[in-house]
């Protein structure tokens, strides 16, 4: 039995601008800005949430098939996954759009100028969620109407599924927000998310966590929380051998959580194995780079907690 990972696929082009954009900004001009930033640094990396999460989770030996919708420049992609033996037997192609598509521009304070195309992802709700040889599912930032169809097929079929809204959380108001919450079994959410969730739905944290099995609030580097059963763990940060890049830190956080469901591990375990890959995918750009084998993620547990990972 598998996980089935409903999410976006999507292509990352990342230029670095060596200077900072304030510097080429006049504010008195802001409402007729015509600017060209020369990026001498340039990146193309494989991304979406459904993509990244499978890598992850085929490193660590878990059982996950992502599913989507890409474009006709899908190809490249496609060799990607299948080097890596990841089942694509869910991705569906749109022969008249493009892959989506993000063009993140950024400066030497971090900060951040991004133009996203979502293509194909558009179509997500042309796909659905099979009925047999699922164990548990993801809903991961998609098309709109994908993400509230995939929910409600999961629902219907019994499949218990964790819901990451990510960054598809401004497309849903209070209303279906609370109907997808009440569908899943797990939450997923960043610290930010969590604000804009409570002030969405109306409710407070302790009644999000009463409505699933599991509430998990990530916090960057000062670690996570995971609310469940009545009770609240506290997950400490791993630091990182160094910060290079922090884009799919949280998509691998959510493939430690599904590893550590397949494999039956309690929630403290479950959350220092998930904070354990995200220390290591922020110390490598792109967020398909990293490379470890299960042998080494139990070791590098141990270095790290103190003890080693249940045999599942």
């Amino acid at each position: 039995m598998t996980a089935l990972i409903c999410g976006s696929f999507a292509y990352d082009t990342i230029m670095v601008f060596p200077e900072r954009f304030r510097d080429h900004v006049l504010p008195e001009k802001v409402h007729m800005l015509n600017v060209a930033f020369l990026v001498p640094e340039l990146r193309r990396e494989f991304g979406g949430c459904a993509g990244n999460i499978a890598y992850n989770l085929q490193l660590l030996g878990g059982h996950g098939v992502p599913m989507g919708t890409v474009g006709h420049d899908f190809a490249p992609y496609a060799r990607w996954l299948a080097e890596q033996q990841i089942d694509t037997r869910y991705v569906r192609t749109i022969e008249d759009a493009f892959t989506a598509q993000a063009y993140i521009t950024t400066d030497i304070d971090d900060n951040q100028i991004t133009a996203f195309h979502p293509g194909a992802m558009n179509f997500a709700h042309l796909n659905e969620v099979p009925r047999e040889g699922i164990a548990r599912g993801v809903i991961a930032p998609d098309g709109r109407e994908g993400m509230l169809a995939h929910a409600r097929q999961f629902a219907e079929a019994g499949i218990p599924f964790l819901f990451d809204p990510g960054q598809g959380l401004p497309m849903f108001d209070g209303e279906a927000l609370r109907q997808l919450v009440q569908q899943s079994s797990w939450l997923a959410l960043n610290e930010y998310e969590a604000a804009v969730m409570q002030e969405r739905t109306g409710w407070s944290l302790e009644r999000l966590a009463g409505e699933v099995e599991a509430l998990v609030i990530t916090h960057g580097g000062k670690g996570s929380q995971i609310l469940a059963g009545g009770a609240r763990h506290e997950i400490p940060p791993v630091p990182p051998v160094r910060v290079a890049d922090p884009t799919g830190c949280g998509d691998a956080y959510r493939a430690g959580l599904l590893f550590g469901l397949e494999q039956g591990y309690d929630w403290p375990t479950t959350g220092r194995l998930a904070s354990l890959l995200g220390s290591l995918k922020v110390a490598v750009h792109g967020t398909q780079n990293h490379r470890f084998t299960f042998a080494e993620i139990d070791r590098r547990y141990r270095d790290a907690f103190g003890a080693a990972l249940p045999a599942g």
